[in-house]
């Protein structure tokens, strides 16, 4: 079954109005964070959230910007050398952005927290690392005990691959943190035609996306345009070789959204003709397995 379409919004350059635009297409999710247009992002979507209530939010907890870092200090949930560093995880502060998140979005529950790159906070010392999450899960189930948040995961660009955790790590902190059942319910991971491990390694079922699919884990493919540059790269035969008709935007959407265990694949897309051409993309049959294979075999090979 092919992946959904969702709207990212960290590359987005007019974020109100994708968001409008996402929305009437029929979109379901939205991925934002804090940081993103210089921390502008969650206020410039406050008032599509408001008009169409069904969209769903995912946000994250993690980076912040330096105007951030300094409530935060004048908050007291981080000292000065903790905002310095632009990233945290610590308890107090996971708890308040949360609580700011909820508040610059207009919304009073989020469908969605991520922990934004966690493997940042403690690089090189994995059991410092799942100590930190598992702290800062105890903080995300509180706020899903309390309705503020529906449930939660983590956002992550090399994490996975570095195997900083795992999926059954993550499940297995998640269900530390809540003392049995947790609200851990996603993950986010770059997935594309120049990052190729999750589909290679999920055509042989290994790797992160065949345990999130085990698990019944919504997985978000972040950057299936390598930051819009993959369509200079995949040309048009091989375009072609993916799926004759389509153009090399639409081959490289299609076949993240082909990746089994993909669920939503985050498309940065500002305008109207970008925004329709992935979702024919994805309107399209799913590519097999086969064929997965046989792309990322010549890709391998280049």
């Amino acid at each position: 079954m092919t992946a959904d379409l969702a709207l990212g919004t960290y590359r987005c350059r007019a974020i109100p109005e994708a968001a409008v635009r996402a929305a009437a297409s029929g979109a379901q999710w939205i991925d934002t964070a804090p940081n993103y247009a210089t921390g502008r992002a969650q206020d410039l979507l406050a008032p599509a959230l408001a008009a169409h209530p069904s969209l769903r939010i995912a946000t994250k907890a993690g980076y912040f910007t330096a105007a951030t870092g300094v409530d935060a200090v004048d908050a007291g949930v981080l000292t000065e050398d903790q905002a310095a560093a632009g990233h945290s995880l610590a308890p107090h502060y996971v708890r308040w952005q949360t609580a700011r998140n909820r508040a610059q979005l207009g919304r009073d529950q989020l469908d969605l927290v991520l922990l934004h790159n966690p493997e940042r906070a403690h690089p090189g010392d994995r059991a410092a690392l799942h100590v930190a999450m598992r702290d800062a899960f105890v903080v995300l189930e509180a706020e899903a005990a309390a309705g503020n948040v529906a449930g939660y995961g983590i956002a992550t660009w090399a994490g996975l691959e570095e195997e900083a955790f795992t999926v059954g790590q993550l499940l297995a902190l998640a269900a530390e943190a809540a003392g049995g059942r947790h609200h851990l319910v996603a993950i986010q991971l770059p997935v594309s035609l120049v990052m190729m491990t999750p589909i290679v390694q999920a055509l042989d079922g290994r790797g992160p996306l065949p345990a999130a699919a085990d698990a019944g884990l919504r997985v978000m493919a972040s950057a299936p345009l390598h930051g819009g540059e993959l369509p200079s790269v995949v040309d048009q035969e091989l375009a072609d070789l993916i799926r004759p008709g389509l153009t090399p935007a639409q081959a490289c959407v299609l076949a993240v959204a082909s990746c089994p265990g993909v669920t939503n694949v985050l498309l940065a897309a500002s305008g109207t003709s970008h925004w329709r051409e992935a979702a024919d993309a994805v309107a399209q049959p799913s590519l097999t397995a086969a064929k997965l294979r046989e792309i990322t075999g010549v890709l391998a090979s280049t």
